[in-house]
């Protein structure tokens, strides 16, 4: 095709650089065919607290005794470095579907509110050397040479493209080991609890219950053993709102004043898990995971 007497045909590397073929086909008898989507969905939300059994998520209602052990903490040592304790809750939590927004839109995820998962009953979280039982290799990845990569996650998730082959690395707030709610290095509350809610994702994906989708994969989801880096995003919604974030972005370019002593000092995130589907399959409804 021209116009005028500049070519505009569209070239084999323009189709690579986006995907090919916005076709998709599914197995199936018959096979189903559909248009390839992919989009960012607000489907969970994470509280970070010290507070255990305070729901934050839901304005701070308590569901248990206050008074029980692994109270959240921050510390300082003798040696003046600071670490930190915190429960994290995970929600069930497909805002879209809720709020009908799009309502003829069959790759959305359609499930009830539900609050999944709470560390307070898992004994892994706070204990370093259970949760080894999880994350064997733990201690490899404690290294100081093998942290120095992490600066490599850093820069690129702060550009917005976090590096999926440093799963050990969590960008600019840290390492992702082990998975329990110490925070050796606490640097703020918004580092911490950012740290923490990229933990539990890549704890969920070790436990095999959290989805992946290779470049290719458009019909459902497969089961991912490591994070996914670039699947999600994060927001603050409590105690101030902020911007949507890639996992490991430098809290210095969007944390400023979202943390404050009292009423500012637990956490909760919108989670954004990016979804691909073949739409007109309507195989997403039933490929939700944790």
């Amino acid at each position: 095709m021209t116009i005028g007497t500049k070519n505009v045909t569209p070239k084999k590397k323009d189709y690579e650089k986006y995907g090919g073929s916005p076709i998709c086909i599914c197995a199936g008898i018959p096979p189903r065919f559909g248009i390839k989507v992919t989009f960012f969905e607000p489907t969970r939300l994470v509280d970070v607290t010290r507070i255990p059994y305070c729901l934050v998520g839901l304005g701070g209602v308590s569901v248990g005794s206050n008074t029980v052990r692994k109270h959240g903490t921050v510390r300082t040592k003798e040696d003046t470095s600071r670490g930190s304790f915190y429960n994290v809750h995970w929600y069930i939590y497909p805002l879209i579907y809720w709020l009908e927004l799009l309502t003829d839109f069959e790759c959305i995820e359609k499930s009830r509110f539900d609050v999944a998962y709470m560390t307070e009953f898992d004994p892994t979280w706070n204990d370093d050397e259970w949760s080894w039982i999880q994350n064997p290799e733990a201690g490899f990845f404690a290294f100081p040479a093998v942290q120095l990569a992490c600066v490599a996650d850093c820069l690129a998730s702060s550009n917005n493209t976090p590096i999926n082959k440093l799963f050990w690395c969590a960008g600019c707030q840290g390492s992702l080991y082990p998975f329990s709610g110490f925070v050796e290095h606490h640097v703020g509350g918004i580092q911490a609890s950012s740290l923490l809610v990229t933990r539990i994702i890549a704890k969920f994906h070790r436990l095999g219950v959290a989805k992946g989708y290779k470049p290719d994969e458009f019909c459902k989801g497969h089961f991912e053993p490591r994070i996914m880096k670039t699947l999600y995003k994060t927001q603050l919604v409590y105690p101030v709102n902020a911007p949507c974030q890639p996992l490991g972005t430098s809290g210095a370019l969007w944390g400023a004043f979202k943390s404050f002593p009292y009423k500012g000092e637990d956490f909760c995130y919108l989670v954004w898990k990016k979804k691909k589907c073949c739409m007109g399959t309507a195989s997403i409804q039933t490929d939700g995971d944790f």
